[in-house]
């Protein structure tokens, strides 16, 4: 299997579906209290794309892309449209955006990653691919210019800072960037229903995020 760095088409995957998912284990006691446990510590997306699918045209789309990633074999790009930014919905990243480190003026590579909530108990989601070109990044609240003072590897989502320019012992280090989430097709049947000579659709085209 492989990675293809190449994203479901953006014009179908505006009317998809989907979301975070997690996994925890509940069990009932006999006094009715309750006993919780996370099965996992990050949460994994799953999406439906078959709801964008509007025309003949989408379903060849979608059927094309569905045999060059061979099913479920190979993974690929997919754009959130309800969570892509680094900042707030709607909004252009800015280099102050998210806390990705704190220089130890030895340390050199950061990963992106995301915090969702602030007062009870964060997460931090790694950001594996980044949109090129969309990476900003600031030391200390000071914007660095890419190719001179860092560079990102889009394919991994790390930031490396280049000699003579790596991060002092307690500097804030910071990001905004847009983002891809790293999925696969959930199944290996892909369903075609041709409603008419000019139309058709794909009811359901489940995909999953997959974990490096």
């Amino acid at each position: 299997m492989a990675f293809h760095e190449v994203r479901f088409p953006t014009s179908i995957s505006l009317g998809a579906s989907g979301g975070p998912e997690r996994r925890t284990e509940i069990v009932t006691l006999g006094s009715g209290f309750e006993e919780r446990n996370s099965r996992w510590a990050s949460s994994r997306r799953r999406y439906n794309a078959g709801y964008g699918v509007k025309s003949l045209k989408d379903m060849h789309t979608v059927l094309a892309f569905f045999e060059e990633r061979r099913g479920r074999l190979h993974a690929f790009r997919w754009r959130d449209r309800a969570d892509h930014l680094s900042g707030e919905p709607g909004s252009a990243p800015t280099a102050l955006d998210q806390e990705i480190g704190i220089g130890d003026g030895v340390t050199a590579a950061f990963p992106l990653k995301k915090t969702y909530g602030q007062v009870y108990l964060p997460y931090e989601r790694a950001i594996d691919k980044p949109e090129q070109g969309s990476v900003r990044v600031a030391v200390g609240g000071v914007e660095q210019t890419i190719d001179i003072d860092f560079t990102v590897d889009t394919s991994t989502g790390i930031v490396t800072f280049l000699a003579g320019h790596i991060p002092a012992a307690s500097a804030i280090i910071t990001a905004g960037f847009r983002f891809d989430v790293p999925v696969r097709f959930d199944m290996e049947f892909l369903e075609i229903n041709l409603t008419s000579f000019d139309a058709g659709e794909i009811p359901n085209i489940p995909l999953v995020e997959i974990r490096s």
